[in-house]
């Protein structure tokens, strides 16, 4: 073929005819989506709210779209990834909650994600990072071959923490084994009951570096109280103040190899940080002056500026769109004492938002969301209500698929920063109520529970009446307009029906 077109073609056209070949080559981008824990909206300098310099999120924000009105689908962590994946609301699946490590995999290996469908469109996929969304059938042996795992749901490769730093089983999973587990001292884990003779928060405090607050009293790894309990499997534990560590090398390593490849990747880079355990490594510690949290914010940034390093040092910059969020709003005391209340000093890590992870509050699910594309979008800032659950429409649009998830829309010029169009309405969720977020409008049906969650000091929403914001003109939600606009609130009940559905029970009651 080569050689007509050099005997057929002139050296004018010859170039344009290899000009035109690299440039279709060209066309499907790499994909890195950084999938922070815990962060919330204020915790990022570039959106001028809170205290905390963070350079490398920042150049991401700067260098990108900062999108003002972003949401996670969630104020807790698995049903935001599970949106986040399959494109479909998390109260979809009564399964999408906060889920133990022994829980069984949440997205049905013939269901349609993120990833099976860049890798039907030519890319290698890969999650990094932290999972939480289930592994096996719900009854593992963790000493064989996990299944499924993220591999039976798009991944071609995985290296993976179960479910959270905090929760056992404290090992690494990579493709469905065990990283480093020696047959002879095999992993044992039970979420009910504890193992004889192994030691607990409880039974024996004096193993203790770290102090439980709250529901972190169970086995003990590296000196920290964990949910769950664990024995065996000694030459696999992970060390926590290496886990950013390991993480980065990982991904580093990822990105140099698939660099070199002629397929596009896909690299979910989901972080622990700043989730607790906060347990940064010693060269972050004291740097922020706000303890733990603060120190694992600053190496969570100096994680993201590394991977940037990375791909600057492969070239592939220019031909790789970044996704940067998290998977809810923040939290300070979240099961242990590490300070982060009292060293918070003016640091506000919500901004201006109401509530923080649990919440129905906008600080629950409204997050730093970036996307960020070098020399392709230009820098800018976005008040496009924008969600997580629209990657999966979005980025089907741009690699040439066909595909789309149940509640996800197309909001890909959005995401190029060549529309300020995005979402007219979305359905948010906090432990399995809802709210609707419309316009510049935001409801909360009531809602038996709480006012206050006390243990992690957070307004949960839950309220015996209808609470009706106006969020351009109260970003903060103290405003309560229900009872003094009921044309709007009843306009909004009318949507949320509609979205919503009103077939259950607990519809029913909350719009009677």
């Amino acid at each position: 073929m080569l050689s007509w077109i050099r005997k057929s073609l002139s050296p004018a056209l010859i170039f344009f005819f290899i000009l035109v070949i690299q440039t279709n080559a060209q066309q499907k981008p790499n994909i890195v989506l950084i999938y922070l824990d815990d962060l919330g909206y204020g915790d990022v300098s570039a959106y001028g709210v809170g205290t905390l310099q963070t350079p490398n999120m920042d150049r991401l924000a700067n260098g990108g779209v900062r999108f003002t009105n972003g949401y996670a689908s969630s104020a807790t962590c698995t049903p935001s990834r599970y949106a986040l994946l399959t494109g479909t609301y998390p109260w979809r699946n009564q399964n999408a909650k906060i889920l133990p490590g022994t829980a069984p995999l949440i997205i049905d290996t013939a269901q349609m994600t993120l990833p099976k469908m860049l890798k039907e469109q030519g890319y290698e996929t890969a999650v990094i990072g932290k999972w939480h969304l289930g592994l096996g059938t719900g009854f593992v042996n963790w000493n064989q071959e996990i299944a499924p795992n993220p591999n039976h749901v798009g991944f071609n490769h995985s290296h993976i923490l179960a479910a959270t730093q905090d929760r056992v089983p404290t090992v690494y999973i990579e493709n469905g084994h065990v990283v480093n587990l020696d047959p002879n001292d095999p992993i044992q884990v039970d979420y009910d009951k504890n193992f004889e003779g192994e030691p607990t928060a409880i039974s024996n405090p004096e193993m203790l570096t770290m102090k439980w607050h709250h529901g972190h009293n169970n086995s003990i790894v590296n000196g920290i109280p964990r949910i769950g309990f664990m024995k065996g499997g000694k030459s696999a534990l992970w060390s926590d103040v290496d886990m950013a560590d390991h993480f980065l090398e990982k991904g580093k390593t990822y990105i140099q190899e698939k660099s070199k490849s002629d397929k596009p990747f896909f690299l979910f880079f989901p972080m622990q940080q700043p989730h607790v355990p906060r347990t940064p490594h010693p060269r972050f510690e004291g740097k922020s002056g706000m303890g733990p949290r603060g120190d694992a914010l600053l190496e969570a940034d100096w994680v993201i500026g590394e991977i940037l390093k990375t791909l600057e040092e492969e070239g592939i910059l220019e031909n790789t769109l970044i996704f940067f969020s998290s998977d809810n709003g923040p939290v300070l005391n979240d099961g242990y004492y590490d300070d982060a209340v009292e060293k918070l000093g003016d640091h506000t890590p919500a901004g201006p938002l109401r509530g923080g992870k649990y919440s129905l509050f906008e600080a629950g699910t409204k997050v730093p969301f970036v996307t960020y594309w070098k020399g392709k979008i230009q820098p800018g800032v976005s008040d496009a209500l924008v969600t997580q659950i629209d990657l999966l429409s979005s980025l089907a649009a741009l690699v040439g698929s066909s595909v789309t998830g149940p509640d996800s829309e197309n909001l890909l010029d959005a995401f190029l920063g060549k529309s300020q169009k995005g979402r007219e309405t979305v359905i948010l969720e906090a432990s399995t109520k809802t709210a609707l977020r419309a316009g510049d409008w935001a409801m909360i049906p009531p809602y038996p529970g709480p006012a206050v969650q006390n243990q992690v000091n957070i307004e949960l929403g839950n309220s015996s009446e209808y609470q009706l914001y106006n969020l351009k003109d109260d970003p903060g939600q103290r405003n309560n307009l229900a009872a003094s606009n009921p044309e709007k609130l009843e306009e909004m009940k009318k949507i949320y029906l509609e979205l919503r559905g009103s077939g259950s029970k607990i519809e029913q009651l909350e719009l009677k």
